[in-house]
């Protein structure tokens, strides 16, 4: 084999190894902001027996589920995580019905639950999302609105706050409201989001730790950050950088500690997207508050044994149950 020959085979075995890794870059980081910055259409909703689709607003609706019209009842307000996630907690080509699952497991605990489609899964629907106009503080007024829509309906003896992944910033926020009896993270980030993203991105794609930290203070500091990787243009293109610099304003260990009713904080073990160190995290600031940590458990109640892939997999499959002791811990809590 010539000289040149040799040196193309090995600009070509480069390169290819470095599409190669850039490949998997991608792939691991698009796993870590899945449920942060995932944009799309979301499956149809399925009526259910025992249940009354309700309007909110012309942004929001859900679907409320009673036990029983005869004897006063807790309500549970679910308020779903990051994305156009609906009322059943699926995304587009992602359907695992972990937030119909819940809510059908506390009505058979007797507890009424209303959960609801996030405003982006109505504006993906009638053509009028606008990337660049999202706002972290609109979730918030969504869940007052939802609040406020219940809080004297007398056929509920108390609301609870039931907030998933990012929807438990939302949700703690939410809960300063007077008339809310008691809060529940599932999920729930202990730190600022660009801290969590940065704890992420340093286990699964270390080489751009640095970057993104650096991305992050300039946004902090700038409302703008330029110079980024393009691997994070998932994170920091243009049009998503308001609703980041929105989200970053909150700071989850803050907001709980404000709470003064009783909070239950919960996690799985084997959750890939938030760890088990952010609900310590949580529970530090609120130091009377429940933490419970459900083995084998991922991000969205499934009980994972296998592998990562065996859990991301787990995203797609409608057909694998919650975990029982979640159900168990959260109607136990609202019902004591």
């Amino acid at each position: 084999m010539t000289y040149y020959k040799k040196h193309l085979n090995v600009k070509i075995e480069k390169s290819y190894i470095l599409k190669s890794l850039n490949k998997l870059l991608l792939m691991n980081i698009n796993w870590v902001l899945l449920f942060l910055f995932f944009f799309g259409i979301n499956h149809a909703q399925i009526p259910t027996s025992n249940s009354v689709d309700l309007s909110i607003n012309p942004l929001i609706n859900g679907t409320l589920l009673v036990p029983t019209k005869n004897k006063k009842t807790p309500l549970a307000i679910i308020i779903q995580g990051s994305g156009p996630t609906d009322r059943d907690g699926n995304q587009q080509d992602l359907k695992n019905n972990s937030l119909k699952y819940l809510a059908e497991g506390l009505y058979k605990k007797k507890i009424a639950t209303f959960r609801y489609d996030k405003r982006l899964v109505k504006q993906l629907v009638d053509g009028i999302f606008k990337e660049s106009e999202v706002d972290f503080n609109d979730f918030i007024k969504d869940a007052l609105n939802v609040i406020q829509y219940f809080k004297d309906d007398q056929r509920f003896s108390q609301i609870i706050i039931i907030g998933h992944s990012q929807g438990s910033l939302v949700g703690m926020i939410a809960s300063q409201e007077e008339s809310i009896s008691k809060f529940i993270s599932l999920a729930g980030a202990g730190q600022e989001i660009d801290d969590v993203i940065v704890d992420q991105l340093e286990k699964q794609a270390p080489a751009l730790v640095e970057n993104a930290r650096q991305s992050f203070d300039d946004l902090r500091v700038n409302g703008v950050a330029q110079n980024y990787s393009p691997l994070l243009a998932s994170i920091f293109r243009p049009s998503l950088q308001p609703f980041m610099f929105s989200w970053m304003e909150y700071n989850p260990q803050t907001e709980i500690s404000k709470l003064t009713i009783p909070v239950l904080i919960i996690n799985g073990d084997n959750d890939f997207q938030v760890q088990v160190s952010e609900a310590e995290k949580l529970k530090a600031a609120k130091q009377e508050a429940e933490l419970i940590i459900i083995p084998n458990m991922n991000h969205i109640f499934k009980e994972i044994k296998g592998d990562l892939l065996e859990n991301q997999a787990s995203y797609n499959k409608e057909e694998i149950p919650i975990s029982k002791k979640l159900i168990k811990t959260i109607y136990s809590f609202i019902l004591k």
